[in-house]
Parts: C-alpha cells; structure tokens; sequence
C-alpha cells in the first residue's frame, strides 16, 4: 500500500485527521523544508552560473549573455514546460483566488530553471518570485497528495511561499508576513500558525546548510531627529521610483507585445539591451546584491550624477528583462534601485545641507530599499522586516516604519493596484477572501435556483391559468412552447390584474395574448456578479434561467442574499 492510500485509510491516521491544525503544522513542516532546499538550489545555481560566466565580460561581445539566457529562459518555458513568461507572483495569488491554490507540479521546478538562466547570465531579475512559484506549487502538489481540501490546500500554498521567501532571505518574520499579506491576503490563525511553522522549516534548512549569515552586513547607525525629519523626502522620491518602476515595465510589456517575433527572439532583443547597459553599468546586472552591500556599508564610491542615472539605468535594465520575456521577480531590483534612490537622496542632503551631521549613507540606503518594495508592492510589513532581517538593522525601524507608511499611502494614490496586483485587478481576477467579488465568484447558478415556479403554455385559456394560480403562490409563471418546450416568455400577476375581475372573457384570452416576451433571461453557466449587476440595472428582483433554451428554474435576489450570507460566514470562519 502506498503512502497515499496509508493516509486515506482513517484507523491508521485518526488522530492527525481529527485535528485540523495539527495536521496543517505537520504538512507544513514537509512543505517549508522542500520549498527552503528549492530556494537553496537557485541560490547556489545562480552564484555559480554567475561566477562561471564572469571572465566572459571583458570580452567586446559580453553583452550578447543575457540575451542568450533570455532567449534559452523563453524556449524553455514556452517549448519544453508549456508555460507562459511571467513574473511567478501573480500566478499564485490568481491560483488562490480562483482555484483554491491549485498549481500544476512542473511549476515548482520550471521558473527556477528559467530565472536561473536570465539572472545567471546577467538579466536584471530577482530570484525571489520564482522561489515563491515553486515554494507555492510544492504546497500545493503535497495537499493534493494528502487529498486535503480547497481551505487546507490554500494554506499549504501559503506555506509554500513563506518557507521559500524565508530560505533564500535567512528571514522568517519577512517571509510569513510576505505570504499573509500579499498572497493570502488575510490574517487567521488557521493560516498564520503553519505559515509561520513552514517559515521557521524553510529558514532552518537554510541556517543549515549555509550559516545563520545576514544578507548585508551594516555598522551601526546613529539616528537623530533631522534623519528621521528628511526620511519624509525620501519616502516621496522613492513612491515616485515607484510608481515610475511600475509603468515603465507596464509600458514595455505592452511595447513587446505589439512587436511581431517570436517569443524567445524578443527576450533576447530585451537581453540584448541589458548587456549593452551592463557594459557601462555593470551594477544593472544580475540580481545586483553585491551592489547593495557596499552600499550599506559605505564603499559604493561613485559620484551622485554617476548614483542618479544608475537609478534609471536599473530601472530600464529591469523593464528590458522583463518586459521582452526574461524570467525572474521584482523584489532584488526594488532593493537594489531603493539602495541607490537613498544613496541619491542622502548625498543630495550633503551637497545642499553639507554642515548638518547626517546619518550614514547605508542608513539611507537601507530606508530607501525599504521604500522601493513597500511602495510598488504596496506591502509595507513585508518591506519592513525584510529589510530589518535582512541587514540587523533595528535602529532604523522608526525611520524605516515612516518612509514605508507614507511610500505605500503615495503609491496608492497614483497606482491604486500593486505591481503584482495590477494586472490581476484589470482582468477582474483579484478576489480577496471575505470580498464581494471572492464570495460571489464562490457561487453558481445552480445554487441559487429556485424550481418551484409552475409552467403554462401558451395555448392555455384564462379560465384554466386561474386554477393553477389558485394552487400557487409565485405571482410569475414561465410560458413553455406547447410542441417543443422552449421558453417563450412568463406572466406576470400584475399584468392579468385587468382580466381577473371580468369572468366573462376568461375563454377568450389566451395566455400567448398576455404574457411578456421581452424578458431578460440568464444561463446556468453565466457569471453570478454579472446577473446581479442586470438585475440591479433593470430593477429586477428575479429572472429565469435558461438551458439550451429550456427552463429550468428562477434566480432571484432573495436566493442571492441568503446564499451570500452562508458563503460569507463560511470564508469568515476559515
């Protein structure tokens, strides 16, 4: 008997099936520690591919690397996985909505191949979305395994996602709140006890297996009240980063998508233009982490001119690689323009105000890194203990709370939708739990119909129809075709009111005489929001339902209220 049948059999695993919680932490354990080795192996994979291919870049043709790797990144996907491009993240969170986090198996290895080729090779991408793909798929391909339900598949997802973030960032805290604010989208205990367990798994392989070592080491800072004061400014030139960050990637996506070429021969134009930047730039290539490091602590030695177009360097770099189909996140490059945004900021503050006793620029820079990813996430805890986990550096949470308070509020304004977000929400496809759209996405037709409705033909007298209203206490009644059965058609009681009182007609009026043939009419497969939306137009309080253009019952607003009420208080519970 194999370990799925073992576990489907209730004697022998009662206990574990008779505590949801339990049974959740104990997967979660399995989950968090095969997505913290997945994230572990792109790490190695892309220090390694990076270091192989370093002495290439003296050479005149450098530049053609990433877009070798861009294009090998795309003909992977497309040709050998099936997989379109894409940054990982909105997938997830799409699959949680509508799917209850169902993701295929081959997603947990695909873009850590795919981004392992496009960062390796020196395209301008993150490690950390693919690592959330293939953390999240694992989750999810271990609950279907365990045949576990939509809620507890979600929750292992979720797991999934943290244990990935938390491995390759040696940063628990940072990773379980990542995935409950950005892929969950809500805080319950059900979800934050194994999200937090996985997290706890994921950095533990990673301790491990590589040391308990800080991503970027910092001095230590002394913050007055004039940091804090001027971290205000930076907040707004970094939502403005943001935003900028934002639709430019938007806006290259579109431009490579009007362009008529293959998919992997367009991500190699965009590798192309990388190189070509990377040739003057060489802090625009890769994930760009040695680049973070020495400007924390203090040994980034370029002049602000030199800082400012890196900014807009990067920025184009990142848009190029992934726009034109380059596989990878956004998370590194957020970290690495955040630490130049600061970088820029604070040696501005030394050239207009050179007699004021600034905080180091590390400090600005770890603040600016922090606005960055709170402002085009829109995620300002996550930003916020990442980059305290990240750096050990908890001086600064109360600069580091204020620049991504008012980063996050900024970016807002301009972009209502985060990056990852924003998409999704175009298409109609973000659905939070507990929302409108997520509960009623949650409910068909088919549940709300109501069958008590009596058919009439329409060959049928008055005299008769009376009787059968006698028996009924629906005040609309569904016309059939006599012959064939289709829908013609229904009565309403408020247009017989005229011929009720008169008895001496009841043998005259036909029912094809009275009823209403303009009705509007509904399917079973039709989108719920979309019939309660006609019905709020129309001032309708119920409609038919047709099938091959037969009648099979009544949707109305009253099946719609009470339904929601059970489907809300059923996703509050969870």
């Amino acid at each position: 008997m194999n370990l799925s049948k073992l576990w489907r059999y209730p004697s022998n695993w009662n206990i574990f099936r008779s505590d949801d919680r339990l049974l959740l932490i104990l997967i979660a354990v399995i989950v968090g520690t095969c997505s913290g080795l997945a994230a572990l192996a792109l790490n190695r994979s892309l220090i390694a591919l990076f270091e192989w291919l370093h002495h290439l870049r003296i050479y005149w043709w450098a530049f053609l690397l990433p877009a070798v790797g861009a294009a090998l990144s795309s003909l992977f996907l497309e040709k050998v996985v099936n997989e379109a491009a894409g940054h990982g993240v909105p997938e997830v969170i799409y699959s949680v909505s509508r799917y209850g986090g169902l993701l295929r198996l081959r997603s947990s290895f695909s873009r850590l191949i795919s981004s392992c080729l496009t960062i390796g090779t020196g395209g301008s991408a993150g490690p950390e979305a693919p690592v959330v793909m293939s953390g999240a798929a694992i989750g999810s391909n271990i609950a279907k395994f365990f045949a576990l339900n939509d809620r507890q598949r979600v929750t292992l997802v979720g797991c999934g996602a943290a244990g990935a973030i938390s491995s390759i960032f040696n940063a628990p805290i940072a990773g379980m709140v990542f995935t409950i604010e950005v892929i969950l989208g809500e805080w319950s205990a059900v979800n934050i006890i194994p999200i937090a367990i996985a997290s706890v798994a994921g950095t533990e392989i990673s301790r491990l297996l590589q040391g308990n070592q800080i991503v970027f080491e910092h001095v230590q800072f002394n913050i007055a009240f004039i940091d804090i004061m001027a971290c205000i400014g930076l907040a707004v030139l970094c939502a403005g980063a943001s935003v900028l960050l934002t639709r430019l990637l938007k806006g290259m996506g579109r431009t490579a998508g009007r362009v008529k070429a293959p998919l992997w021969l367009k991500a190699a134009g965009g590798g192309c233009v990388v190189g070509l930047i990377g040739m003057l730039m060489p802090v625009v290539l890769g994930e760009g982490y040695h680049s973070i490091q020495a400007m924390i602590g203090g040994t980034f030695s370029t002049g602000l001119a030199f800082v400012a177009i890196a900014v807009l360097a990067k920025m184009a770099a990142t848009a190029f690689t992934l726009g034109w189909g380059g596989s990878g996140g956004i998370f590194a490059p957020c970290l690495v323009i955040g630490s130049l945004t600061g970088l820029v900021y604070h040696r501005a503050l030394l050239t207009i105000w050179p007699q004021v006793p600034w905080a180091g620029e590390g400090c600005f820079a770890l603040l600016g890194m922090a606005g960055l990813v709170s402002g085009i996430l829109q995620a300002p805890l996550t930003a916020i203990f990442l980059v305290v986990e990240i750096s050990g550096g908890y001086e600064v949470i109360l600069p580091l709370i204020l620049v991504s308070a008012v980063s996050t509020t900024l970016c807002h304004y301009l972009e209502p939708a985060s990056f990852y977000f924003k998409e999704l929400v175009e298409r109609g496809h973000l659905l939070r739990p507990g929302t409108d759209a997520r509960v009623l996405t949650d409910l068909s037709v088919s549940e709300l119909l109501e069958t008590d409705c009596v058919c009439v033909r329409q060959d049928m007298v008055l005299r008769d129809f009376i009787q059968i209203l006698k028996r009924s206490h629906r005040n609309h009644f569904p016309v059939e075709d006599s012959q064939t059965g289709q829908f013609l058609g229904m009565i309403h009681l408020d247009d017989l009111r005229p011929y009720l009182f008169n008895p001496a007609i009841y043998d005259a009026v036909f029912l094809d005489q009275v009823m209403d043939r303009s009705v509007l009419t509904v399917n079973l497969d039709d989108d719920v929001s979309e019939i309660l939306r006609q019905m709020d137009v129309y001032n309708l309080f119920s409609m038919p339902v047709l099938s091959q253009g037969r009648y099979v019952g009544m949707v109305s607003k009253a099946a719609f209220l009470d339904k929601y009420r059970k489907e809300l208080m059923v996703q509050s519970t969870q």
